[in-house]
C-alpha cells in the first residue's frame, strides 16, 4: 500500500486572477476570468532567490486546484515537490497550477473558438503575471512544462509549437496516435447521442442535470471536447461538429483528418515542430504498457520517429496502465529540475 504524506507543504500558496482577453467570447460560454494558484517553495519569503517555474497541466476532469489537495494514500504535488527537494532529488522551484477546466470536462490546452485561446493563454497572459508577481527566473531556458494524458498531449503540444515559452517538457501517458485513441469510442457516441434525436445540445442538458457523473456519458463529453479542440465549427452547436454520421457511424475521413492534424505522431513530422523539440533543455515522455486508452502505442510510434529524426529524449514504459500513475512525477520532476538547471 502507498504511504500517506502527513507532512504539510513546507512552502505557500498564492492564488491570483487573471481576466484573459484570450479566453473571451468562447463557443462554449465559459468564464473567461481564471483563477491561477503558484506554490512558491520553502525560504521564498526569506531570500531574494530566484527560482525555476514549472507548469502542472492536469488531465481530462481536472483541474490545477486539485493537484493542491489533500490525498489519501498520497500526497499534493507541493507535498511531492518538498519531499523530492528534501531528498535531494532536485532543488526548490515555483510551481503554477492553472485552472482550465472547461464545461466540457477538460482541456488540450490549444487554441480554439469553441473552447478559448488556451495555447495564448498559457504562454502569454499567465506566463506575463507570474514573471511580473514572482521570482521566476527569466527566459524560456528557465520553465516548465508537464502533465499527464490530456495534460502530457497539452505539454507535448507545447513543446512542439510553443518552444519559445518553455525550455523542457515531460509528458505522462499524454494523448498520441489519435486514429487507436479516438476512433473506438465514435460508436459509442452515436448511440448515446441516438437516446437523445442526436442533438448534442438536449445530450448536455442530459448530462448537467445528472445527480452524479455516468461513466459512459463521461467518455461521449470527452469526443465532444475533442471535436471542440481540434475542429470547431462556429455554425454549429457550442462550436462542436462531429466527424462522423450519427446514424451509421460512418467516418469522415476529411473531417477526421482535422484532428489528426492535432497528433504528436503527425506533427513531428514538420521540421518546425522538430527544430522546437531539438531546442529544448529536456524531453520526458512515459506511458503505461497498459495504458487502457492504447496510448502506448501511438507513444512507442512517437519515440521511434523521435530517435529516426535524432530528436534528444527520455522514455520509460512501465508496468502500469492509465490511472492513478501520478507517481511518476518522482522520475519526471526531478528530470525537468535538472534541464532546467543546465
Amino acid at each position: 500500500m502507498p504511504v500517506h504524506n502527513f507532512a504539510s507543504p513546507r512552502g505557500r500558496i498564492e492564488t491570483i486572477d487573471i481576466d484573459s482577453p484570450a479566453l473571451a467570447k468562447n463557443l462554449l460560454g465559459d468564464p473567461s476570468h481564471r483563477r491561477l494558484s503558484v506554490y512558491l517553495p520553502e525560504g521564498y519569503d526569506h531570500t531574494d532567490q530566484d527560482y525555476p517555474l514549472l507548469v502542472d497541466l492536469v488531465g481530462f476532469t481536472g483541474s490545477g486546484p486539485k493537484h493542491l489537495s489533500w490525498t489519501g494514500f498520497g500526497e499534493s504535488v507541493p507535498q511531492r515537490l518538498d519531499r523530492l527537494v528534501s531528498d535531494g532529488k532536485m532543488g526548490p522551484v515555483i510551481a503554477a497550477f492553472p485552472d482550465c477546466f472547461t464545461s466540457l470536462g477538460g482541456n488540450q490546452y490549444v487554441n480554439s473558438d469553441a473552447m478559448g485561446g488556451w495555447a495564448d493563454f498559457l504562454t502569454g497572459e499567465m506566463l506575463e503575471r507570474i514573471d511580473s508577481k514572482f521570482r521566476t527566473r527569466r527566459g524560456r531556458e528557465h520553465r516548465a512544462v508537464f502533465g499527464k494524458s490530456s495534460g502530457g498531449y497539452g505539454a507535448l503540444y507545447h513543446a512542439m509549437r510553443h518552444a519559445d515559452s518553455w525550455g523542457a517538457a515531460a509528458s505522462h501517458s499524454g494523448d498520441c496516435g489519435f486514429d487507436v485513441l479516438f476512433r473506438r469510442d465514435f460508436p459509442v457516441v452515436c448511440d448515446m447521442l441516438a437516446r437523445h434525436g442526436g442533438d448534442v445540445l438536449a445530450f448536455l442538458g442530459k448530462f448537467t442535470g445528472n445527480k452524479k457523473i455516468n461513466g459512459a456519458e463521461l467518455h461521449v463529453m470527452m469526443i465532444l471536447a475533442m471535436a471542440a479542440s481540434y475542429a470547431p465549427d462556429k455554425k454549429a452547436p457550442k462550436g462542436i461538429k462531429l466527424p462522423f454520421d450519427l446514424r451509421t457511424c460512418e467516418v469522415d475521413e476529411a473531417a477526421f483528418d482535422k484532428w489528426l492534424e492535432w497528433d504528436p505522431l503527425r506533427i513531428v513530422d514538420e521540421e518546425a515542430a522538430r527544430e522546437n523539440l531539438r531546442s529544448l533543455r529536456g524531453l520526458y515522455i512515459d506511458c503505461g504498457s497498459r495504458d487502457q486508452y492504447f496510448i502506448h502505442f501511438g507513444t512507442r510510434a512517437l519515440v521511434d520517429k523521435l530517435t529516426k529524426y535524432g530528436i534528444d529524449h527520455h522514455y520509460d514504459e512501465f508496468e502500469d496502465n492509465h490511472s492513478s500513475v501520478d507517481y511518476r512525477m518522482d522520475e519526471s520532476l526531478p528530470y525537468l529540475y535538472r534541464a532546467l538547471s543546465g
